[in-house]
């Protein structure tokens, strides 16, 4: 089985291909790429508030399945609304766990 950087040169490789010309993205690009895809619409222009909140969603569905955030509803305008369980445990090293549940999620989409 590979490894934790393995696997997230492969995320990041994947990014680069698909998304970003080669350039390396940064998390919060990865985060509000994954927002668009979780909300299922896209539009020309995002607000900078709604990209915040894209960023948002994105973190709230990564770490669903570790039982920190759970999926509430969707608003009238279509954007999915989760409710925090429990926050992080002092200590967790939340770049890591954000790091992993990317991977995680891209695994389960069957994207890497």
């Amino acid at each position: 089985m590979e490894d934790f950087d393995q696997q997230w040169a492969k995320v990041i490789d994947f990014f680069k291909q698909k998304f970003t010309d080669g350039e390396t993205p940064d998390i919060d690009t990865i985060l509000f790429l994954i927002g668009i895809q979780e909300l299922g619409m896209i539009k020309p222009k995002f607000t900078k508030d709604e990209k915040i909140n894209l960023m948002h969603i994105a973190t709230c569905k990564l770490l669903e399945p570790y039982g920190y955030y759970e999926f509430s509803h969707r608003d009238e305008e279509g954007w999915p609304h989760y409710k925090r369980i429990k926050k992080p445990e002092a200590g967790t090293d939340q770049n890591k766990l954000i790091k992993e549940a990317i991977i995680n999620y891209f695994t389960d989409q069957n994207l890497l």
